[in-house]
């Protein structure tokens, strides 16, 4: 068990800037360049535009039982945030501490996986392990749904999927559902000193606001409850607004950013109906009945699916194979997991590091958290060297 070598992979991940904006293709071709001298055949699934990568290898032989260790490369930005070293340099700090964008989120979980493939290139493995490796998780899992489809169309059916995320290495059997949405609210310039004339967009999309958190309270006042997450209910959150043209001009126009973060008991779209129906209202009582007064919903991505607690036994007795029991958590993040799910696959999320250090300035992870992850990958390696 190598910490070391994690380390160094954590650094050479650290110095590739792959915030979601930007491309992520220099670490995937350095990726491609360490599986090549390992012998390791590995396949590009591009998006689009080319400017980005998901990256799919399997190391060991093309039969059923794979075992599949899935991270993502884009890092939140760092702009406006107090860091005290370079964000793109991996910098030692106090308590063991390794700083750097990315490092917990989730470049710790992919430096590990990477420092062990000389070792799972060497080990006869009888079943194999896949490394898959996507983009834009950060901005929707926009990357993942592709290298799912390839996976399953070009591979033996994998029996397990390990999404890394920082969990501190305990399991996660379970999390939301994430739905980004923009509200575009239409009303009728006026003089502000002539306010019966016009219809401010601005105020109307005040009082929307408000009515989807009245949402979120008829959520909990009604017992749509799951006491096993930390936030128990589905969720709803406006997080940016922007709107009007100057102080004294009722709005034309108002549009706010908001998000949907559902119970794997609940679904989006009746969540969704009620914010609608309380939209449709607010135009009728206070849309004077012009026909420029309206509200537009329009989903900013798709629908991140959650992971819900079910059909995930061979993924959770893996994780327990190899960490010992250990109790198991449900979280309110979206994650990578929900889609593996979706496609059939059993899933759990376990990896080294914190969510709290997670998108903060002087993200870090441990050293004794690598460790923790290498000393589970090493375990994994003699689960795979056996014959199912």
């Amino acid at each position: 068990m190598n910490t070391a070598a994690a380390q160094e992979q954590l650094a050479t991940l650290v110095g590739f800037p792959t915030v979601s904006r930007d491309s992520n293709l220099a670490l995937i071709e350095y990726v491609e360049s360490l599986l090549a001298a390992q012998g390791v055949a590995c396949e590009r699934i591009a998006s689009d535009d080319g400017r980005k990568a998901n990256l799919l290898a399997r190391i060991g032989p093309a039969v059923p039982g794979g075992v599949v260790l899935s991270g993502h490369t884009d890092v939140v930005p760092v702009a406006g945030q107090d860091w005290h070293s370079d964000p793109f340099v991996l910098t030692p700090g106090e308590q063991d501490r390794l700083h750097g964008r990315g490092t917990c989120d989730m470049k710790g979980f992919i430096a590990c996986a990477l420092a062990m493939v000389p070792v799972w290139a060497q080990a006869g493995l009888q079943r194999p392990i896949y490394l898959a490796l996507s983009y834009d998780e950060e901005v929707g899992c926009l990357g993942a749904p592709r290298m799912i489809e390839r996976l399953l169309s070009g591979h033996p059916r994998p029996s397990a999927v390990i999404v890394g995320e920082p969990t501190l290495m305990q399991p996660v059997v379970a999390h939301k559902g994430s739905t980004n949405l923009r509200t575009t609210v239409s009303g009728k310039a006026a003089h502000s000193s002539q306010i019966d004339q016009g219809v401010s967009a601005i105020h109307l999309a005040a009082r929307l606001v408000t009515a989807i958190e009245d949402v979120m309270a008829d959520l909990r006042a009604e017992g749509r409850l799951d006491e096993a997450f930390n936030i128990a209910h589905s969720t709803l959150h406006v997080g940016r607004i922007q709107g009007g043209i100057a102080i004294n001009v009722m709005a034309p126009e108002c549009h706010f950013d908001w998000e949907i973060r559902h119970l794997p008991s609940d679904q989006f779209e009746p969540l969704l109906a009620r914010v609608e129906a309380r939209a449709r209202a607010l135009v009728a009582e206070f849309g004077k009945g012009l026909a420029e007064v309206s509200v537009r919903t329009e989903r900013l991505t798709a629908t991140v699916p959650p992971l819900a607690h079910r059909d995930n036994g061979a993924a959770l007795s893996l994780c327990q194979r190899l960490l010992g029991e250990r109790p198991t958590e449900q979280v309110a993040y979206a994650t990578e997991a929900g889609q593996f799910q979706q496609a059939g696959l059993p899933v759990v999320i376990c990896g080294p590091g914190s969510i709290r250090q997670a998108h903060q300035p002087d993200e870090f992870i441990t050293r004794a958290q690598l460790e923790a992850c290498m000393a589970f990958l090493t375990a994994l390696t003699g689960v795979q060297q056996q014959a199912s």
